[in-house]
C-alpha cells in the first residue's frame, strides 16, 4: 500500500501546490535517487528532454546517471499555475561536469499527481547554458536550499 504525499490533490490554493513544488525541490536537492523514486507512482510516466521513463525502477536508474554526470547540482522550482491534479513549475539549476565547466539547466514541469499525492505524469523541457564560475547564483552547502536563499524571480531568472 502507497503511503501518501500530502498536499494532496486537488489542490485549491497557491500556497498547498507551491509547498508541493517546495518538497520536490527538496527531495531533488538530496540527490538521493531512491528516495526521489518514491514520490512517483509505480508506473509513472516521464518526458525528460527526448527521453521517456516509466516506472520508478527507470526514474531512479535515469537519476543516479544524472547525479553522476551532473555534480554540485542545486536546484530551485518556482510555481507556476495549478489546477485540480496538476501543477507546472519553471525551475533552473547548476551543475558542473567533471571537466569543471559550470551549466544552467533552464526548465519547465508539467506535473500531474494521483489522490495519494504521487507523481502519476512529468513532462520535462530543459536547456543546458553554460556560464562562468564566476556567473553562479546558486551559492548554498550541498542540499536542501536555505529558507532565506532567493528564488528564482527573486534573481532574475
Amino acid at each position: 500500500m502507497e503511503i501518501e504525499r500530502p498536499p494532496l490533490p486537488p489542490f485549491t490554493t497557491s500556497e498547498d501546490a507551491a509547498k508541493k513544488a517546495r518538497l520536490a525541490e527538496d527531495a531533488w536537492n538530496s540527490r538521493d535517487a531512491a528516495r526521489v523514486a518514491l514520490a512517483y507512482t509505480p508506473d509513472s510516466q516521464w518526458r525528460n528532454r527526448a527521453e521517456f521513463l516509466n516506472g520508478r525502477a527507470e526514474i531512479e536508474a535515469f537519476l543516479t546517471r544524472k547525479w553522476n554526470r551532473e555534480l554540485d547540482y542545486r536546484l530551485i522550482k518556482e510555481l507556476w499555475a495549478f489546477h485540480e491534479n496538476r501543477i507546472a513549475v519553471r525551475f533552473a539549476y547548476e551543475w558542473r561536469d567533471d571537466s569543471g565547466q559550470w551549466f544552467r539547466s533552464y526548465g519547465n514541469e508539467n506535473w500531474e499527481f494521483d489522490a495519494r499525492g504521487l507523481m502519476r505524469r512529468r513532462i520535462a523541457s530543459i536547456n543546458d547554458t553554460p556560464i562562468a564560475e564566476a556567473d553562479r547564483k546558486f551559492h548554498w552547502p550541498l542540499g536542501r536550499r536555505p529558507d532565506d536563499h532567493a528564488g528564482l524571480s527573486a534573481l532574475g531568472l
